[in-house]
């Protein structure tokens, strides 16, 4: 439940900036990986279109190196569980904020702590614009009856009307990927050299209804492999899925689990390298797509309709479970509400079909 105030604009609104050169805006966007990559292009577009235009994003560290190539824009931590958490931390960091001479905010996430912070920037006359979420539109498409169902603005695009609110309008059919990265010496001694091509593969997701099953997806990459014309490189986080993709990458000559073993702009410059990546609907997917990377997404619960298609993905690269079968699908935004009877909606996926998707994407026979 988010919470908001109820205080009109100040009289001195400065809620248009674009006659203003040299203008300091801060973009509230703390979590989550996904939902953060996915700022990554619009940044990119807002800095080419207004290269005197100063961003100031306010996320979590571990984010930063998404952000790195993107001209004038930096990052702030946001420390919400430590010295900027609660109200009076919170404060304290709309304090440091001001202080930097931020002329506006845009906030893209419209949760409880970027509320607190909007109240405090009121009475520093600073304006505010929030993304609109479209949570009524959101609500009807997940339905379980009388759905609405109806592609939904893309997440993307809700970003990019708020730095329209903000006197920013931006084309994002102007959007220009950036180039490949170059891969550290530690990534190259895992990856090796060879003619073939590089496929990344990320199996987990936050919730278990979005996740591909791992007997499934061990079908996907046994064929993958036996076909010798791919090398696959398995991505994930923390010490259980690391154990998971390194007992798995075991069984094939021509699959490697780089899960624990590089730093995150390590991975980000390995993901720019890639042929093709093979995701679920989760934060890996949309880091790739940053890059231009052709994308498969397997989803489960969740629907591409819901506005978190990968950037400038085609809607023939999401692959989805037996829709007649599942006709409730999409059952909740997040992937978080399974109903009864909706816990093997991904086995409907044959890996049959994943392979002959990846197959196309690389023009492989």
């Amino acid at each position: 439940m988010s919470w908001k105030t109820n205080i009109s604009k100040p009289s001195n609104d400065k809620s248009n900036l674009r006659q203003s050169d040299g203008a300091h805006i801060l973009v509230i966007r703390l979590s989550a990986l996904g939902d953060v990559a996915m700022l990554a292009p619009i940044l990119r577009v807002v800095a080419a279109t207004y290269p005197g235009l100063k961003i100031t994003l306010l996320t979590r560290a571990f984010f930063a190196p998404i952000f790195t190539d993107i001209p004038n824009v930096s990052v702030y931590e946001a420390d919400i569980n430590g010295f900027h958490s609660g109200v009076f931390g919170l404060s304290r960091l709309a304090k440091d904020l001001r202080d930097l001479g931020i002329d506006a905010v845009a906030d893209m996430h419209d949760v409880l702590r970027s509320n607190v912070l909007k109240s405090v920037f009121y009475f520093y006359g600073i304006p505010v614009k929030q993304i609109d979420k479209g949570r009524s539109e959101k609500k009807a498409l997940t339905a379980a009856n009388n759905k609405g169902f109806k592609q939904l603005k893309a997440t993307h695009e809700r970003y990019a009307d708020v730095f329209a609110e903000l006197g920013y309008p931006i084309d994002l059919s102007l959007h220009e990927f950036p180039e490949k990265q170059k891969i550290s010496p530690n990534t190259g001694e895992i990856t090796g050299k060879n003619p073939l091509k590089w496929i990344g593969v990320a199996p987990f997701a936050q919730h278990n209804s979005k996740v591909y099953p791992l007997d499934l997806m061990e079908k996907v990459l046994s064929q993958l492999n036996s076909a010798g014309k791919i090398q696959v490189f398995l991505f994930g986080g923390g010490q259980k899925e690391a154990a998971m993709l390194e007992e798995l990458a075991e069984k094939y000559e021509r699959v490697t689990s780089i899960a624990g073993k590089l730093k995150f702009e390590e991975e980000l410059a390995l993901i720019s390298n890639l042929d093709a990546m093979l995701s679920m609907d989760s934060g890996n997917a949309h880091l790739a797509a940053m890059y231009g990377i052709p994308v498969i997404t397997l989803w489960g619960v969740t629907h591409p309709y819901t506005g978190f298609k990968s950037f400038e993905q085609p809607l023939e690269n999401c692959v989805l479970p037996d829709l007649n079968k599942y006709p409730q699908i999409p059952t909740s935004i997040y992937g978080n509400k399974v109903p009864d009877g909706y816990e093997d909606v991904m086995r409907t996926i044959s890996p049959e079909l994943v392979v002959l998707k990846i197959n196309s994407v690389l023009n492989l026979p």
